[in-house]
């Protein structure tokens, strides 16, 4: 996959447009990567003098610099938040350094586990490669190489923050699980205990509230066979747990603690494990909130048990050798309707509170000129004062990852929507939205004509909160202008969106799951084009909207 970076334009764009309000949420990727350590707290076995703290070795300062007592077994923590994974760690010794070190990573800060040691340690700058995961990180010191205590300059952790090892099998897929109680109930529909070990991140298991929701609850898994556990992924609902054990059993009725926490913080949280059992379970304390506990996915890891391969997932693409796979030119005569091959025309009333009617014929049509056209008319149809047309490739393409890209110009007028956008194909198997996740692609305001958005929406964050950005051209003209090419490229980490080339915001999957809530895209998509009046958003027309309006597609193209 390919590093996404947003430009410096499409920052600053951003940024300007979050003081007023205009982004609903903003993330991108560094083209940098910054230590998971910057910043963070430090503490240490000792301190040479006054002006030598730990906090030294991780402020990004190479002009400042840690250094320990002159005794050997001497030690710097660093604390990074949360459960991250690592590989890589940075060493910038002053001329004290240590000829011996381990480095060492832990969940908890109490149980330790070593990912790099050596005996020949040579000082100076060293850039080591590890594996491992864990909130703490810690060098501990066990032989100096000078007479002094040991000094250093920086000491940077890197990674990707919050993985999973990939060197050990999921052992929890389709097992059934067992829980204190379940919700069945028009809140929380069939949410058993197998639902978290679906790897569905849009089903789920909450404890039912019909005895009132406690602190008291557990949820475990049979693995089928001895095993053991390396790691176990807790995917949680806004319902989260502040206090929980992980326990294991040989058994599943005698119960040993190999984790436990106060300080639970709900969204992904990656535990590191070394334990060994057939069963595994959460045993939930203290409720974060007023309801009950509820997770979307709780994932073991590790070796043994009797674990059933879960379905293989496509190939990431690369984005620097794609193929055309899928295109509308809309190249035909004018005034013909689409390809009843490549799309299917909807009609009827709309959702959103929308007020225009969709038609299956007339107001969408080829102009003869290589675009089609989406028209929006002031007429009466169906008790609505507004027709226009919505097109999508249901049962005609469906497609998970790859290049998804169109040029179109956008209408300008108040209250008119236009947006190119895809949802997932499950919807047209009953699952309802947003379970079904949706991919805005492009949405536009009419009455904002220098403002575009990018958008996803998910059973956690959706509708107003959904998880996006608005962005401008660099030279702030109005976008309704002229035509403009719009593209997500989508991959199992995350949906870069572009416009006329430029990156103007990217959904990190890692960012999403340990800040939002679950990443429920690792499927099959397929694509809508429409042009709305009125709505929720843009707030209805008025005497100033220009009618008929129309939204111009060029093509539409997927590459994969």
């Amino acid at each position: 996959m390919r590093r996404h970076v947003r430009t410096l334009a499409a920052a600053t764009t951003a940024a300007a447009l979050l003081a007023l309000g205009a982004i609903t949420q903003v993330t991108t990727a560094s083209a940098a990567a910054e230590p998971l350590s910057q910043g963070r707290p430090v503490t240490t076995s000792s301190t040479e003098f006054d002006w030598s703290t730990g906090n030294n070795a991780v402020d990004g300062d190479p002009g400042t610099r840690w250094s320990s007592a002159a005794a050997d077994n001497q030690w710097i923590r660093v604390d990074l938040g949360s459960v991250q994974a690592i590989d890589r760690v940075v060493l910038d010794w002053e001329a004290a350094y240590a000829s011996g070190f381990r480095i060492e990573t832990s969940a908890d800060g109490a149980a330790w586990s070593s990912i790099y040691s050596t005996t020949t340690g040579t000082g100076g700058d060293q850039n080591l490669d590890v594996d491992g995961s864990g909130r703490y990180l810690r060098l501990w010191v066990t032989q100096r190489a000078t007479q002094w205590g040991v000094s250093l300059w920086e000491l940077q952790v890197f990674g990707t923050g919050g993985g999973t090892p990939t060197d050990t099998s999921l052992l929890s897929y389709g097992k059934q699980g067992s829980a204190s109680s379940s919700q069945n109930d028009g809140n929380c529909w069939l949410c058993s205990p197998d639902k978290a070990f679906d790897l569905d991140p849009a089903s789920r298991w909450a404890v039912s509230p019909d005895t009132g929701w406690v602190d008291e609850g557990w949820i475990a898994v049979d693995l089928g066979a001895a095993a053991h556990v390396t790691s176990v992924v807790l995917q949680w609902d806004p319902a989260f747990a502040t206090a929980y054990d992980i326990e294991v059993s040989d058994n599943g009725t005698t119960w040993r603690t190999v984790h436990s926490t106060t300080s639970g913080t709900g969204f992904k949280q990656t535990v590191p494990l070394d334990a060994d059992g057939r069963h595994v379970r959460v045993h939930l304390r203290d409720r974060s909130g007023p309801y009950g506990y509820s997770l979307w996915e709780f994932q073991v890891y590790g070796t043994g048990g009797t674990p059933t391969a879960p379905p293989a997932e496509p190939t990431d693409p690369d984005f620097d050798d794609l193929d055309l796979v899928w295109s509308d030119e809309f190249n035909g005569p004018a005034g013909t309707a689409a390809d009843g091959a490549k799309w299917t025309i909807d009609a009827g009333l709309p959702q959103n509170n929308e007020q225009q009617v969709y038609t299956p014929s007339g107001n969408g049509f080829q102009d003869g000129q290589g675009n089609f056209v989406l028209e929006a008319r002031r007429e009466d149809r169906d008790g609505r004062q507004y027709t226009s047309h919505r097109m999508n490739t249901s049962n005609r393409f469906h497609a998970q990852y790859g290049r998804f890209e169109a040029r179109v110009k956008v209408p300008e007028g108040r209250g008119l929507w236009p947006a190119f956008w895809m949802m997932g194909s499950d919807f047209l198997d009953g699952r309802p939205w947003p379970y079904n996740g949706e991919i805005d692609i492009m949405e536009f305001i009419g009455q904002n004509p220098t403002q575009a958005h990018s958008t996803l929406h998910a059973p956690a964050y959706n509708g107003g909160g959904g998880y996006g950005g608005a962005y401008a051209l660099p030279d702030g003209s109005k976008i309704s202008d002229g035509f403009h090419t719009w593209a997500a490229e989508w991959d199992s980490e995350g949906i870069q969106f572009s416009l006329d080339g430029r990156d103007v915001f990217y959904a990190d999957r890692d960012t999403v799951e340990s800040t939002r809530g679950p990443w429920v895209y690792d499927h099959e998509f397929y694509l809508i084009l429409n042009l709305a009046v009125g709505g929720d958003w843009p707030g209805p027309p008025d005497a100033s909207t220009p009618f008929p309006s129309r939204m111009l597609v060029d093509y539409v193209r997927v590459y994969q």
